[in-house]
């Protein structure tokens, strides 16, 4: 660990940017809810609320050691020194790096713990009994994102001695070190395959592919959308970890990528269906943040252009797949995130100005880029097929099919979003030869009729 001079405004910067990333999971929570049927919203809204309270408890309590503890075999950190981070509080004005102090680089990292668990709920929704998703939440932030985070995000010589694999050790040609500025394979690809596996596991939603499972609420996935855009500018500036000017370009990087995606998913979706959609904007500018999340730091305002226009129109594609394999994506976490943090990553390859193929450079930075991407997609889908099968073979993991057809929220929770069962209304029928009609009053149930 250096110690050199604390400074104000970088260490401002990265408290606003990790609070700018946790504002991400209520926006999540509020994209997934409006993207699911209304008596499944609740639900989808409290996992990923669970997730914020899980998560937060695990990475005080181990979950920072084993993503930035001395490294074992470059996989995972070895959390015997940070348990509650009761060692590093003795000495709360050490500094990670040349000028934060090292609690602020915790908390920045505690909200990409949070926000990628998160991400897995999209693939889960409408079917998932809520203790066995909790149990889940906590196997997999263990298990899966924290040693990820330490292959990715844990660089030699910063907290420990030695650091991840992915981040430092895979290698070829001259190039060594996948480049993942701020969560491309970590979070994207690493949630996307775990949603996919657990999807698979779960099985389909009953009336999957032959009944309209609509969105119920855009207005709440247009105003999430909106929120993870603002989020993701802390979350991908915020990775310099400074307030300079690497910190700016990224920022307008990541603003010229999620515009072109949304540019490409409407023109995409135009093609090929006729028409514009508001879900099409939204999802499009989720691809162009997933894409870019990578490559950020790596490529140039134009390259970052390039590389949302490639995300918008593959990704608008790649959400269509789930009906032609037979898998049940609900929330297309597949489709956007799996295919664009892999789009994000590889292209780095071709569009990196350091030694990307349109650059002058060989294929060795390509060939990296691979093996981090697809070696970390190894790890979690096997990871999350072994939790899975744990999960199955000690609890009931999926609701009732009675449960499922009648809504989720009120099995699971009790409650619903929507609860018009006492809202009234009056009618008033008119004056008719001189007599006024009494008032007609009628209550409204749940479902919209009338009683």
């Amino acid at each position: 660990m250096t110690f050199l001079e604390l400074s104000a405004g970088d260490t401002a910067w990265v408290l606003t940017a990790a609070s700018l990333v946790f504002l991400m999971t209520p926006g999540l929570a509020m994209f997934y809810g409006g993207m699911t049927r209304a008596f499944s919203s609740l639900n989808m809204m409290m996992m990923s609320f669970a997730v914020m309270g899980i998560v937060s408890v695990l990475w005080v309590l181990y979950g920072y050691g084993i993503a930035f503890g001395e490294d074992v075999g470059g996989i995972f950190g070895n959390p015997s020194g940070f348990i509650g981070l009761n060692e590093m509080f003795k000495d709360p004005d050490a500094l990670y790096g040349d000028t934060i102090p090292v609690f602020a680089f915790v908390a920045f990292q505690a909200a990409f713990a949070i926000i990628t668990v998160a991400l897995v709920s999209g693939s889960l929704a409408d079917r998932m009994r809520f203790t066995a998703w909790m149990v889940f939440v906590v196997l997999w932030a263990s298990l899966v994102y924290f040693p990820a985070a330490h292959m990715v995000f844990s660089f030699d010589g910063y907290v420990s001695e030695a650091g991840g694999w992915i981040a430092n050790k895979i290698s070829v040609g001259d190039v060594t070190g996948a480049i993942d500025f701020a969560g491309g394979t970590a979070i994207h690809i690493n949630a996307g395959t775990a949603g996919l596996v657990a999807a698979l596991f779960l099985g389909k939603r009953i009336g999957f592919g032959q009944r309209p499972m609509r969105p119920h609420n855009m207005t709440l996935v247009m105003l999430g959308a909106g929120l993870l855009w603002f989020g993701w500018f802390g979350f991908n500036a915020g990775s310099e970890l400074a307030a300079d000017g690497t910190a700016s370009y990224v920022w307008v990087n990541t603003l010229a990528a999620t515009g072109a995606a949304i540019v490409g998913w409407m023109l995409t979706e135009k093609i090929r269906d006729g028409h514009y959609t508001s879900l099409g904007a939204a999802s499009g500018a989720v691809a162009g943040l997933v894409a870019i999340t990578p490559s950020c730091v790596a490529v140039s305002p134009l390259g970052a252009v390039i590389i949302g226009l490639i995300a918008g129109v593959v990704c608008a594609m790649a959400v269509t797949l789930k009906y032609k394999l037979g898998y049940d994506d609900s929330l297309d976490v597949v489709g956007v995130h799996l295919v664009g943090g892999l789009l994000g990553t590889l292209l780095i390859g071709f569009l990196g100005t350091d030694d990307g193929l349109f650059y002058g450079g060989g294929i060795s930075r390509l060939v990296v880029q691979a093996g981090g991407a697809f070696g970390l997609m190894a790890y979690s889908a096997i990871m999350t097929s072994l939790i899975m099968l744990l999960l199955k073979a000690v609890m009931k993991v999926r609701i009732s099919q009675a449960d499922e057809l009648s809504g989720i929220d009120v099995a699971e929770h009790a409650e619903v979003a929507y609860d018009l069962s006492n809202v009234r209304y009056t009618s008033y029928r008119g004056i008719t030869s001189g007599i006024v009609v009494p008032p007609l009053e009628t209550t409204l149930t749940t479902t919209g009729g009338e009683k």
